[in-house]
């Protein structure tokens, strides 16, 4: 018990450093692939053939593959294959490299669900505003777009849940991320050997921080009743 208080303080340190690393890609994700996937589900829903074949070519590709394998190429690929290490092999890189990787994953599956919440749309009202003199743009901005996030954010959320866990995959390009900061514990690269019980710990503010979105996300989804 004793030994477990030494280790106490220390082990919590690297754990909310760590935690810190998820939350920021976390964020930078979000900020990203938001915005990224709106843009990729009107090129999936385009007239132009080649911009739609491209747009869905793209996002079968990266929901058909591991995340894994992505953050494997997208960081190691440049210097590997082209001789032209763009992310360096510094924090910093890997942190830049995780955040591409997970933008353009989350991304695709975004724009899944933006194209889905869009065509769930009735046409008739499109069609209703085209008669009241509105243009296209008016319609999507004060018609569609406000149903669609009606429709969008039980998926939406589900993903952003799934996306907090996800952050742990970035370890494989040896993110410091929170799991990374638990296992060191088990390495004795932190100056402790063969402790696995922080591990344990991390999964704690992992329950806590979804914990905390699911109540917001849940707040959110109500706000929204007011579109039925």
């Amino acid at each position: 018990m004793s030994l477990f208080l030494e280790q106490f303080p220390i082990v919590i340190h690297s754990l909310n450093v760590g935690f810190l690393q998820t939350l920021k890609l976390f964020l930078v994700t979000l900020a990203g692939a938001i915005p990224l996937g709106l843009v990729i589900s009107f090129g999936s829903m385009s007239r132009i053939r080649i911009l739609s074949g491209f747009s869905k070519t793209v996002v079968w590709i990266v929901r058909g593959t591991p995340l894994m394998i992505q953050l494997l190429i997208i960081y190691y690929f440049p210097g590997l294959v082209l001789d032209n290490a763009i992310w360096g092999g510094g924090e910093t890189g890997r942190f830049m490299a995780a955040s591409v990787a997970f933008i353009i994953n989350y991304a695709c599956y975004f724009s899944e669900i933006y194209r889905g919440g869009i065509q769930g749309v009735p046409v008739g009202q499109e069609e209703a505003g085209l008669v009241l003199g509105m243009t296209r743009r008016q319609i999507f901005f004060k018609v569609t777009l406000l149903q669609m996030i009606k429709r969008i954010v039980p998926p939406m959320s589900n993903e952003i849940l799934t996306l907090v866990k996800d952050t742990s995959l970035a370890r494989i390009i040896a993110l410091q991320e929170i799991i990374w900061a638990g296992q060191s514990f088990m390495k004795g690269s932190q100056g402790i050997s063969g402790a696995i019980w922080p591990l344990f710990f991390t999964a704690v503010y992992y329950l806590v921080f979804n914990g905390i979105l699911t109540v917001v996300l849940g707040r959110l989804e109500k706000k929204l009743e007011f579109f039925r």
